[in-house]
């Protein structure tokens, strides 16, 4: 087992070396990953059973986490579903007015992240995010009785303010939690939220459907209602099942938080204020320009595209309502799969641009043949599955890819809000992509999709040479502090 134990790990470094080889020429990439692997593995105390530490925190994190965004992002895009149960009739939109409900929600999303995450560290994760998703659930429970176009761009307002905070909130808190090479599983775990939401939107959907007309109301209102229900619960008990920072986890012993702060690294600058300064200083850098593209572009603009009128997209195959909903959830399964395989590996290998790359293909694959692709059902349905899978299987990938390259709280408070915010920008042009103008074909929606795929790949190739080159020099200078050295 030994044996076996360093050819495996002489091998993932040879995997490692080649392909870090493409991004800095002339370094001896082998040792340096060999020397940055060995300097970012803190010495166990002999007190402590990392691996057993490591799955209590696993167990206490994430799943509030998990159930926590389930709600969110359920509730963000369920509106995709009530477009297709007589919203629309009921409210008596015209033209584009349900793609400007949709893209109101980004207006304080975006502007609010930042700032959320600052209140996040002042008034503790327990408190703020438990916040965040009870008033997220009353919204969206008000949302269920509007009456016109004005009180839908109310609450879909009024949604976005609250959620602002939930996202890059719980992979800032994530990040504090988990050292790079056993991040990204947890971030996939994390992220998968956003595929089951779809998933369990669909079929949610299909069985509130036959809700339509119960105590007067139809079917789009019962969807509302219900998720909002359900959602006010999650927010209550968040507050007692949600845990703070390592640093304030009671239920750690004084020894293990010790031991989790310093193999995140967390522990740099601790107290530092957040100040606009400081703010602007971060973002002077090119990476997080780069950074905030790639996710914006590879990651943002399709997956809402896919997640708001997936629905819509599977419709023009000729399904019923019902039909609709079901042909959603395949797709959105095989992503996830995907989206898990790739964390497995990547984690194992401790790269991240491989597989955003492998993704990419995948889903430009998938956009060009539901472009190019008609009346031939089962082609365009393939097509919605490398589509779905190259979108949402490398989301993770390329947020654990830019988080977990900040170092200590005050960059990762700023740096995963800037990542979120900027790339959800994005958002307000997938509300744009598939207007019912474009019917059925949406040549314009799986374009512009098309496009800024393509930027995400770019942007992701700038990030990458930057991480090298900034390698690079902490190689010339014989710097071997794991912390300063960033994973490609």
């Amino acid at each position: 087992m030994a044996k076996r134990g360093k050819s495996d790990h002489g091998l993932i470094i040879s995997i490692r070396s080649l392909i870090a080889s493409h991004f800095t020429d002339q370094v001896q990439v082998s040792e340096d990953l060999s020397d940055m692997q060995d300097s970012m593995d803190i010495p166990t105390p002999s007190g402590i059973n990392e691996k057993a530490l490591t799955r209590k925190i696993d167990l206490r994190v994430l799943p509030t986490l998990f159930i926590i965004y389930v709600a969110a992002f359920l509730d963000r895009v369920n509106i995709g579903n009530a477009l297709t149960l007589k919203l629309p009739n009921d409210l008596h939109l015209v033209g584009n007015q349900s793609n400007v409900a949709l893209t109101i929600f980004f207006v304080p999303y975006i502007l609010f992240e930042i700032p959320s995450n600052i209140l996040l560290r002042r008034f503790k994760p327990h408190v703020w995010l438990s916040g965040c998703i009870l008033a997220f659930g009353i919204v969206m429970l008000a949302q269920g009785f509007v009456k016109n176009y004005s009180g839908l761009l109310a609450t879909r307002f009024f949604l976005g303010l609250a959620e602002a905070g939930i996202f890059p909130g719980s992979f800032y808190i994530l990040s504090c939690w988990y050292k790079r090479d056993e991040a990204l599983k947890r971030f996939a775990f994390y992220f998968s939220s956003v595929i089951v939401s779809n998933m369990f939107g669909g079929l949610l959907a299909t069985a509130i459907s036959k809700m339509d007309g119960d105590r007067g109301y139809h079917a789009w209102r019962w969807v509302f209602i219900l998720e909002g229900i359900a959602t006010i619960l999650i927010g209550f008990m968040s507050y007692f099942a949600l845990t703070d920072f390592p640093e304030e986890a009671r239920w750690l012993t004084e020894e293990e938080r010790r031991f989790v702060i310093a193999k995140t690294g967390i522990d740099e600058h601790p107290n530092e204020a957040i100040t606009f300064r400081r703010i602007f200083e971060f973002l002077a850098d090119g990476k997080p320009l780069a950074g905030g593209l790639m996710y914006f572009g590879a990651v943002i603009i399709p997956l809402y595209a896919f997640s708001y009128f997936g629905p819509t997209i599977v419709k023009t195959l000729d399904y019923s309502i019902v039909e609709t909903q079901l042909h959603t959830v395949p797709p959105f399964a095989a992503a996830l799969a995907l989206c898990l395989i790739i964390a497995y590996w990547s984690d194992r290998l401790n790269l991240r641009s491989p597989f955003i790359a492998f993704g990419i293909i995948i889903n430009i694959c998938g956009l060009a043949v539901l472009m190019k692709v008609h009346h031939k059902f089962h082609v365009e349905y393939a097509g919605l599955f490398l589509a779905a899978m190259g979108t949402f299987a490398i989301g993770p990938t390329v947020i654990c890819w830019f988080i977990m390259n900040l170092h200590g709280h005050t960059e990762r408070s700023i740096g995963s809000a800037w990542l979120i915010s900027f790339g959800n920008c994005g958002g307000i042009i997938a509300t744009f992509t598939f207007l019912s103008a474009d019917a059925p074909y949406y040549h314009t929606g799986y374009s512009i999709c098309l496009g800024m795929v393509c930027l995400g790949a770019a942007s992701a190739v700038v990030y990458g040479l930057l991480l090298a080159r900034q390698n690079k020099r902490h190689s010339a200078l014989g710097e071997k502090g794991g912390a300063k050295y960033y994973s490609l």
